[in-house]
């Protein structure tokens, strides 16, 4: 039984934000149903290559990047432009906990799927709308991207090395960070909404920006800015507050070297063979550190570099300092412990026989995650939800014929 197997979720959502959200919520349990457009569906099912591979590594038609965010849910292809759709739609809602969507700001008002419209057909909707920028505001009415999100909200300016060094200059996060917080932080909103329905039995409308989510997170370096008056630059694997927090070069390659604290600072010299910079005044508190960092890294850089990266993991893992290698993608997969965790999984799928997904972080000791169902191909439970609601074969056949689904 999963936590959140009692809810019903109407995702309206696409490519990513707001699908997170959803595949959070199909992970914890709540059947969760995709809505998509009949013949093309949601965007990022193009996203490719990569695409899934079936059983004799022949390409299929479902790009790697739709997969990411779509586990567990059930896909129904609707024309919400069409009456007959937009009806189904609102059968749905009334029936539904969450809807989430992320269409621009009043794009669904015309076909009367906005929040005013479902609140009257079911008081009890929890109705999560993300955007760019928000309900409000002067940006409201622009599409929001992540990257364009990654540079207005301030995270490309202390992402990067220093542009006086090589590769200097802005850098966006690898990933699209500001639409997967914003999923996270929609899940959080919808949780809540739900936690407090319990009292009032009542919904809301849940309204998460990708601007306010990136602004939000810049947390301590925003707050350096709000405490300095100064916005903070790029530093590259530095830490700004903290010295040595950094990666180095190691003589067979790099590893990140974190230490928190002035027990650990003197651990490492310990280990580097150069114990009196502990105690050298200028180095030896991590204020001092951080005002002496140019002249304490060039000296630690030195030493690092002349043995290979085991040495000093083994080495400094033995006495509690904290250090890694830097993986890729593929390294951080075959790491044990990321194996032990379980965080790949393998479903099966209707066209590539079984499909490696990864897992959901959420351990909960007594309702445990399940994943449940690969994502689905486009239209794949259209009958199935439809008939749910009381339409019958011949409802559903006309309703093809018409090209509502």
């Amino acid at each position: 039984m999963g936590a959140l197997d009692h809810l019903k979720v109407l995702d309206l959502s696409r490519v990513l934000a707001g699908p997170w959200c959803g595949q959070i919520l199909a992970d914890l349990g709540a059947e969760v149903i995709k809505v998509e457009r009949p013949g093309a569906g949601d965007d990022t099912r193009t996203w490719g290559p990569p695409w899934m591979k079936d059983e004799t590594g022949a390409d299929t038609r479902e790009a790697a990047y739709f997969m990411s965010a779509n586990r567990g849910k059930k896909s129904v292809t609707l024309d919400i432009s069409k009456p007959a759709g937009q009806d189904i739609v609102k059968r749905l809602a009334q029936r539904a906990d969450v809807l989430l969507e992320n269409y621009k700001v009043g794009g669904l008002r015309q076909y009367g799927l906005d929040y005013e419209s479902l609140a009257k057909l079911n008081p009890r909707l929890i109705y999560c709308s993300v955007t760019g920028f928000g309900q409000t505001g002067p940006y409201a009415p622009r599409a929001g991207y992540d990257f364009i999100i990654q540079g207005l909200g301030g995270l490309m300016s202390i992402t990067g090395e220093r542009d006086d060094l090589p590769g200097g200059g802005p850098q966006k996060v690898g990933v699209a960070v500001a639409d997967l917080m914003t999923g996270m932080y929609a899940t959080v909103g919808v949780l809540a909404a739900l936690a407090e329905r319990e009292k009032s039995g009542f919904g809301q409308h849940v309204d998460m920006a990708l601007l306010d989510t990136q602004v939000a997170m810049t947390a301590n370096m925003a707050m350096n800015y709000l405490a300095s008056g100064k916005p903070p630059v790029r530093a590259g694997n530095a830490h700004p507050n903290i010295v040595p927090y950094q990666t180095f070069a190691a003589a067979d390659g790099h590893i990140i070297v974190a230490v928190g604290n002035d027990g650990q600072f003197a651990k490492l010299c310990e280990i580097a063979g150069a114990p009196e910079l502990a105690t050298d005044q200028r180095f030896a508190t991590n204020p001092m550190r951080v005002k002496n960092r140019a002249t304490l890294v060039t000296l630690l850089a030195e030493r690092v570099a002349r043995r290979p990266m085991r040495f000093w993991s083994d080495a400094l893992e033995a006495v509690g300092v904290p250090c890694g290698p830097i993986n890729d993608i593929g390294q951080a997969f075959a790491d044990p412990h990321v194996q032990h965790r379980g965080m790949r999984i393998e479903l099966p799928h209707p066209t590539a026989g079984t499909v490696p997904l990864v897992a959901s972080p959420i351990k909960l000791s007594r309702t445990p995650v399940e994943h449940r169902a690969a994502p689905p191909l486009l239209g794949q439970h259209t009958d199935e939800v439809l008939a749910g609601i009381g339409l019958n074969e011949q409802a559903i056949a006309a309703l093809r014929t018409q090209g509502v689904v």
